[in-house]
């Protein structure tokens, strides 16, 4: 599994985005995404949000967090 800001590196990389790209497109200043990236700082919620929706992928997805499959049966 990979920190959260690893793979803030890698989505925005597989789309060749710069992190100018990335910030404005989230309505942050490239200073407050590139603490994201170097795994200074937590975006807020409204934030992740927008980054999930810029790479199209679950928050779950966004962050790294490995899903377990549902337990037993019903």
């Amino acid at each position: 599994m990979s920190t959260f800001s690893e793979r803030l590196v890698q989505l925005r990389e597989q789309r060749k985005l710069s992190q100018r790209d990335v910030a404005d497109a989230c309505g942050v200043v490239v200073r407050a995404y590139q603490r994201y990236e170097y795994g200074e700082r937590e975006p807020q919620l409204s934030t992740l949000i927008r980054l999930a929706d810029l790479y199209r992928v679950s928050l779950d997805e966004l962050v790294g967090r490995e899903v377990p499959p549902p337990a037993g049966g019903a």
